[in-house]
């Protein structure tokens, strides 16, 4: 019982050792119903005095501290729970202006309990004897860890959905490796880590940079950190620099595993995971870890299907707590959908070089003499990395009886696929036009060529045969902008050319178009990509082309870059192909 003595009974326990009087029944028992209460209840109840040092304790609360009651009493609040927050200045304005408040306590007794961590709901009263002198005071302690770690758990489950749906819409958003890389290290710093570092798997099986035997070699592709941390770390391993892994160190297993790797209270020689550049020695990666204060290092496989193409290291440092559990599965998480956004601009990649490639070769290669007497000049730009290789073509075709065939044409779609439709195209067209038909039959002719044969790629295509014995041009047109003819005066306008379906819907019905022709001036045939714009109508567009402003005495090269300065967006939405020739003068 004197454990449990409390400063409030002092007098009623006066009156039990004084006189008997008619009243001490009704105290006694009173007495008994308040001790019942107070020690039966299932809230924490205490007496604190000025000091805020514990006078009483009931036993709910001695269950709450884990401590004893003759531990507890006497001490202060901060002494017998040193890991709870609360604010002692709250306290402090009870006992001076006399109004009972509440607060929410946080954090860890010496009690074991299931909770990550514990939170308490505690009013407090001020004490005061009848002559109005402060004795100190009374505190009523619940416990709401239950309901608090619920709402912990829907706070971190909310917060993880948000950082996923984020990263959906942050990570990936081009078609460029390297893009992605860092789209990725700057998503995760701060939120989720001080820094964040991306390394690629080069899988280099021959040549100068193929790495020792059984040592993976990964290339820092991007890196992101807070202020006073990057410098850091771009010295362990810069952008572009390579890390090489001997089998048993912690990145290998990661990545072989396909498990992250998690150290709190990373070590020197843990750090960084047993990578090493082959410029850096051991005692400067010490160095830089003590520099910046790195405790721990999360690192992350990313792996699409069964390939693995790099790692994720995450670091905190400084007062950073920890990586948690959570911490791992968002990250882990995070990680998984950059692999695959990863994986898709790998393979995009990959195809648009094939088909640039294939594409580059095509029209580089005329298969035909060039013709001195026919000047023509071209201009060929991919489309920018976000959209595949088109299948835009251009042809400059010398004829045996003096005529000379220009061709500009644009396969639908993009791609790999787009560059050999484009290769069968410009190969019809080739053979019909040295059979001597005119323009008119060698799109028809090639319209069920490419219709008969199966094929599901249709493109449009502009034909201008220069006739220099009759001083003539012909045009057909299946499907394609007009071409542009910049006069010799300088003015510049659209030859309009009947236009029939595309090629290769098997329904081609076309018209040749014969103009004479004018010495000096200079005929231009392009790809929409020059001048379409996205939500603009292709009459504006059009307009635009009689606005250029050209010297038509100016070299064909030098025209060409005027056109594309004075048109062509940076970067490109579409290819751009443009073909230029200078009428001769007979």
């Amino acid at each position: 019982m004197d454990a449990f003595r409390p400063l409030l009974f002092d007098e009623v326990e006066k009156l039990l050792a004084g006189p008997t009087t008619g009243d001490l029944p009704r105290l006694v028992e009173e007495y008994g119903v308040l001790r019942q209460l107070l020690e039966g209840t299932a809230a924490g109840v205490v007496v604190l005095d000025t000091e805020l040092r514990f006078q009483y304790v009931n036993p709910h609360m001695v269950e709450i501290s884990g401590l004893s009651a003759a531990e507890l009493l006497g001490r202060t609040l901060a002494e017998a729970s040193p890991q709870v927050d609360r604010p002692e200045s709250v306290l402090r304005a009870v006992l001076h202006d006399g109004q009972p408040r509440e607060l929410v306590g946080t954090g860890h007794t010496r009690a074991d309990m299931p909770f990550t961590r514990r939170a308490w709901h505690a009013t407090y009263h001020r004490l005061q004897d009848e002559q109005g002198r402060v004795l100190g005071l009374a505190g009523i302690f619940l416990e709401i860890s239950a309901p608090q770690q619920h709402v912990d758990e829907l706070e971190r489950a909310h917060r993880r959905m948000t950082l996923l749906d984020t990263a959906t819409a942050r990570i990936g958003t081009t078609s460029d490796v390297q893009a992605t890389c860092v789209e990725l290290a700057q998503f995760m710093v701060p939120d989720l880590a001080d820094a964040a570092g991306v390394e690629l798997n080069l899988q280099v099986k021959a040549g100068p940079h193929r790495p020792p035997p059984g040592v993976l070699r990964l290339r820092r592709a991007a890196l992101a950190a807070v202020p006073g941390i990057k410098d850091a770390m771009l010295a362990l391993a810069g952008l572009g620099d390579t890390v090489d892994y001997p089998p048993g160190t912690e990145i290998r297993a990661c990545l072989d595993a396909g498990l992250p790797w998690l150290s709190n209270g990373v070590s020197e020689q843990e750090w960084p995971a047993g990578g090493g550049r082959a410029d850096r020695s051991a005692s400067a990666s010490a160095s830089s870890h003590r520099s910046i204060g790195v405790h721990s290092v999360l690192v992350l496989p990313l792996i699409a299907g069964r390939r693995p193409l790099g790692t994720l290291s995450l670091v905190r440092a400084f007062n950073a707590q920890g990586f948690t559990v959570d911490d791992v599965s968002v990250a882990l998480e995070v990680a998984q959908r950059a692999a695959r956004a990863l994986e898709r601009a790998t393979l995009h990649t990959r195809e648009h070089s094939m088909a640039l490639e294939l594409q580059h070769a095509l029209l580089t290669d005329t298969g035909a003499p060039s013709d001195p007497h026919s000047p023509t000049a071209f201009r060929y730009l991919p489309a920018d990395d976000v959209a595949l290789i088109g299948g835009d073509w251009f042809d400059s075709l010398p004829l045996p009886d003096g005529r000379n065939l220009l061709v500009i044409g644009d396969v639908m779609g993009h791609g790999v696929e787009a560059a050999v439709a484009m290769s069968h195209y410009r190969s019809a067209l080739r053979a019909l036009a040295m059979a001597g038909l005119p323009p008119h039959l060698v799109l028809t002719h090639a319209d069920r060529t490419v219709a008969d044969s199966g094929f599901d790629r249709v493109a449009s295509c502009l034909l201008a045969l220069e006739d220099p014995a009759h001083r003539t041009v012909s045009y057909a047109n299946a499907g394609h902008l007009p071409p542009v003819f910049l006069h010799p005066d300088g003015t510049v306008g659209l030859v309009e050319v009947p236009a029939g379906p595309p090629l290769g819907t098997g329904f081609g019905s076309y018209t040749t178009l014969t103009r004479p022709t004018v010495p000096g001036g200079v005929l231009l045939l392009y790809t929409d990509g020059l001048v379409e714009r996205r939500g603009e109508d292709i009459d504006v567009s059009l307009r635009r082309l009689t606005r250029l402003r050209l010297s038509p005495r100016a070299s064909l090269d030098i025209i060409l870059d005027e056109v594309l300065a004075q048109l062509a967006d940076a970067p490109a939405e579409d290819d751009i192909a443009v073909l230029a020739a200078r009428s001769r003068a007979t």
